[in-house]
């Protein structure tokens, strides 16, 4: 089994490294310096003599993560902020763990296309094109799904176990917008009448989700 899962990972990034997103690289490596204050499109590059094998590491997949939420999922990314060798390079993973039911809520990716691939369990997926069709699949245990860049999608565990996927990006930080926290969690609020108005609600209602929303 751990073979076949590492040939799916050959085979993402064999797929991402000839459909990057982010512009292409000018050099062999380009760890990212995250303690620089420069602001570039990415990051600084680390010295040379700075870097090293762990700049390229990360065993932060391995395991389930812990979950612990009233939406019953947790992504754990391995980008360019966990792995500072990935700067300039166009890739990235995360791993998505779900509870019985659990749900990773309608967002968007501005920055990448995703695919996943289903490690244990069985997922019901989707996503939404510009033309408001909705494309979605349930998927089992080997499964692979793909959600194009920036397109609103979701999943959700539809079975009675736990369940995990793997997914990939073409970017190595791809962003990550989730729709409900965007529109009434955002700093500064969005306006209570673009609201009312957009989702033909009242005030009480919209202050009810702000409300829930709202970091803890």
């Amino acid at each position: 089994m751990a073979a076949k899962v590492f040939a799916y990972f050959v085979a993402l990034v064999a797929v991402f490294s000839v459909a990057k997103s982010d512009p292409d690289p000018l050099q062999d490596i380009c760890v990212a310096d995250t303690s620089s204050g420069v602001k570039v499109n990415g990051f600084v590059c680390k010295k040379d003599a700075d870097v090293t094998e762990n700049d390229f590491f990360f065993s932060g997949l391995a395991k389930p993560a812990v979950v612990n939420n009233t939406v019953g999922s947790v992504v754990t990314g391995a980008n360019v902020e966990k792995i500072p060798g990935l700067n300039t390079l166009g890739v990235s993973l995360s791993r998505i763990d779900y509870q019985p039911g659990g749900l990773n809520p309608p967002h968007t990716h501005p920055r990448a296309t995703e695919i996943i691939f289903v490690l244990d369990g069985e997922l019901d997926v989707g996503f939404i094109t510009t033309a408001n069709k909705l494309i979605s699949k349930s998927l089992k245990k080997g499964d692979i799904f793909v959600f194009p860049k920036g397109l609103v999608h979701f999943q959700q565990n539809n079975g009675k176990e736990p369940a995990s996927v793997i997914a990939g990006f073409n970017s190595q930080l791809p962003g990550t917008q989730s729709i409900a926290v965007t529109l009434f969690g955002s700093t500064p609020a969005v306006p209570d009448h673009v609201l009312t108005k957009a989702f033909q609600i009242g005030t009480k209602e919209v202050n009810k989700i702000k409300s829930r929303l709202a970091p803890k």
